[in-house]
């Protein structure tokens, strides 16, 4: 049975959430689910903004055609080739052999590689300000490459004033009937899926993210329509906040992350009388996380967050323990900067976990190595805990200077 919702008179909501996927794009764990988002606008002439995942074909299909009421589809606009999107163009064209598919360049070669399809003869290839005139609709479109493919574009509703932004804005999380951010309490159950979606997916892609935001700076916005997540109607200043800092690798919150990598459970207790000490000295929402049982898409996601970051990892043959290895690797990948850093390590023979982790945090960008690296052999002795509360202490200063 059809499930859709009204955005305005006549634009609709056709997408569909799935609650059964586990881990998004294989690796990222959403045990919340997500929502596959798709608009279809009922003007003189019809256009589905995007399509959805195969996973939730069925009630897509369902939804598109109760919306189209009989009616056939003019266009199906493309923003974003990646698949969870994308996967229904083809049955798009078998169902409606006259549809224009409205794309970039870029879309239009990518049509071809991922499906058998020969669009040449049903294609409306737009660039930079281009516009489509629907009726009372009137829509421009922007160029936004590399947030987070290269073919991506945004559409700009001109007349109700949309921001139709791919995978811009979005999150993960299924949506559970409540269709806008102003509906649910997104600060506190949101937030956290939304940080973690843009960290992972986006975050590589800062300087690009900053293009698109100037782009949109210069459009009168009422609402953002992302692919992923609730509707932005209200407070959209606030989510765009999230994005500058985001995407200017700015820290949102003065405070310590403290990842631990310990194998018996000493290097472990380094950390927890480091955070011990910071919370003394004043420092709030210190968070400390065992980084072999915590996924490292939240750990990547609190590095965002926090302005002062402490790795804690024993030494594994004669290299970094393994997960933390991994995650220092990854915070690379995904161009964390601008960071002030502490290091603690442990061997009980050759420690070398520290200076292995300084060169992987040295060839980062705007990142501050603050005081000396701790070094403990095996267990942590009196000695230690004197140059931890040092270490905490200089780190409490830094915090709140």
């Amino acid at each position: 049975m059809h499930c859709i919702q009204s955005i305005t008179a006549d634009i609709c909501y056709v997408g569909a959430s799935d609650r059964r996927l586990s881990l998004f794009e294989n690796v990222y764990p959403i045990p919340r689910g997500v929502s596959y988002n798709s608009y279809l606008v009922l003007d003189e002439k019809t256009v589905l903004l995007d399509t959805v995942d195969k996973a939730v074909g069925d009630r897509f299909w369902e939804n598109v055609e109760y919306g189209l009421q009989g009616r056939p589809l003019d266009y199906v606009v493309v923003n974003h080739m990646e698949p969870d999107h994308c996967a229904l163009l083809m049955e798009t064209l078998r169902r409606w052999p006259e549809v224009q598919v409205v794309g970039s360049a870029k879309t239009v070669s990518m049509i071809s590689q991922f499906f058998d399809l020969d669009v040449s003869g049903h294609c409306v290839t737009v660039k930079e300000g281009d516009t489509l005139q629907t009726g009372r609709h009137t829509f421009t479109f922007l160029m936004a490459p590399m947030v987070h493919w290269p073919e991506v574009m945004v559409t700009y509703d001109v007349t109700e004033k949309i921001l139709f932004s791919a995978d811009a804005f979005g999150t993960f999380g299924a949506l559970n009937g409540n269709l806008f951010a102003d509906e649910v309490q997104f600060e506190r159950d949101w937030l956290d899926d939304a940080r973690r979606y843009y960290t992972n997916i986006v975050g590589k892609y800062g300087v690009q993210v900053q293009s698109l935001l100037k782009k949109a700076a210069q459009q009168e916005i009422a609402m953002l329509c992302p692919l992923h997540g609730p509707i932005w109607r209200k407070d959209l200043g606030w989510f765009l906040d999230k994005y500058e800092k985001w995407s200017t690798y700015t820290p949102e919150e003065r405070t310590a992350a403290i990842f631990c990598g310990s194998v018996y459970g000493h290097t472990e207790n380094a950390a927890d009388l480091l955070a011990n000490r910071l919370a003394q000295q004043g420092v709030q929402n210190i968070a400390l996380y065992d980084v072999s049982h915590t996924d490292v898409s939240l750990l990547v996601s609190e590095a965002f967050r926090c302005s002062h970051l402490v790795f804690a990892a024993s030494t594994y043959n004669n290299g970094i323990f393994t997960p933390m290895e991994n995650l220092l690797l990854d915070l690379k990948a995904h161009n964390l900067q601008n960071r002030t850093v502490a290091l603690i390590e442990n061997g009980s023979w050759g420690p070398q976990s520290g200076k292995l982790m300084g060169e992987i945090v040295s060839s980062m960008k705007n990142m501050t190595l603050l005081g000396e690296t701790v070094s403990v052999k095996s267990s942590v002795k009196e000695a230690q805990c004197e140059v931890l509360k040092a270490l905490a202490d200089a780190l409490a200063a830094d915090i709140m200077a």
